[in-house]
């Protein structure tokens, strides 16, 4: 399998926690790929111009995180994604908010890269109003200890926070998503992931 990756990425680092988990980081080749270049490599298999994009052995080529992530699920060891019932949709649930935190999160950071005017600074702070609204969420509905898709998603996007906000404290008034960040970080699966400049 050939992963085209950006290792800033919290998109990536999930489907490479994924693949850790799923037994499969052995058989994935990752090409280094800036896709706000869009290099015609990435644009053959995604139109898209974004990473993360998988080729898998048989050359159909998956992207956007989740459906990435599922299919590791299916072709390793499992588990990631539940099959049926509440945990299905909890596991769920929490990818949507985790990968809506980040697109709120990624998209402030890239308004603020440009000149400010009152417009841009209010969608600015619209976007940091749904990454706090995403956290508070979180932290009234902590997630579980074990490792499901739910999880790896919530722990890259604080993890991306971290890398990206470091300067803002979302761990105050937060403690049990604190808490709970503090020992899935250590897990070998996230902490062998962790973004890089």
């Amino acid at each position: 399998m050939k992963l085209f990756y950006a290792a800033a990425s919290p998109f990536v680092r999930k489907v490479m926690a994924c693949a850790i988990a799923c037994g499969l980081e052995e058989r994935i080749t990752k090409v280094t790929t800036d896709p706000w270049s869009s290099p015609p490599d990435l644009l053959k298999q995604n139109p898209l111009s974004k990473v993360p994009c998988l080729v898998t052995e048989d050359g159909l080529a998956l992207f956007d995180s989740p459906v990435i992530c599922e299919y590791l699920d299916d072709v390793g060891e499992g588990g990631l994604v539940p099959t049926t019932g509440p945990t299905r949709w909890r596991a769920l649930k929490r990818q949507a908010v985790a990968d809506g935190l980040l697109d709120a999160a990624i998209l402030r950071r890239r308004e603020a890269m440009r000149p400010m005017d009152e417009a841009r600074q209010a969608n600015i702070d619209r976007q940091r109003s749904i990454v706090d609204g995403a956290l508070d969420l979180l932290e009234q509905d902590a997630p579980e200890d074990h490792l499901d898709i739910g999880t790896i998603s919530v722990a890259c996007a604080l993890g991306w926070l971290d890398f990206r906000f470091a300067d803002e404290p979302w761990r105050e008034g937060r403690p049990h998503l604190a808490k709970w960040f503090e020992g899935i970080a250590a897990r070998p699966e996230l902490a062998r992931t962790m973004p890089v400049a």
